[in-house]
C-alpha cells in the first residue's frame, strides 16, 4: 500500500510536477509545474483537510504531520 507521502504526491500531480515542498506547522506549502495536474479529490483521499491554490503554489492541509510528509516527500525528489 501507498504512503500517505507517495498518495499526496499523486494528488500533486507526480514527483516530476513538484518544483518544491515545504512543511508549515499543518500545511504542505508547494510549488507545482503545472497546476492543472492537481487533483484535490485524490490529495482529500490521501488524508488532506483542503487545498488552496493560488496559481502555481499548492497548499495542501493535512494537519500535524505536514513536517514529516514533506520531509518523505523530499527524499522522493
Amino acid at each position: 500500500m501507498a504512503s500517505k507521502a507517495e498518495k499526496i504526491v499523486a494528488g500533486l500531480g507526480g514527483i516530476e510536477n513538484i518544483e518544491e515542498v515545504e512543511g508549515c506547522i499543518t500545511r504542505l506549502r508547494t510549488e507545482v509545474v503545472d497546476p492543472d495536474k492537481v487533483d484535490e479529490v485524490a490529495l482529500k483521499a490521501a488524508g488532506a483537510h483542503g487545498v488552496v491554490k493560488m496559481g502555481t503554489a499548492i497548499q495542501v492541509v493535512i494537519g500535524t504531520d505536514a513536517d514529516p510528509i514533506a520531509a518523505d516527500i523530499e527524499d522522493m525528489m
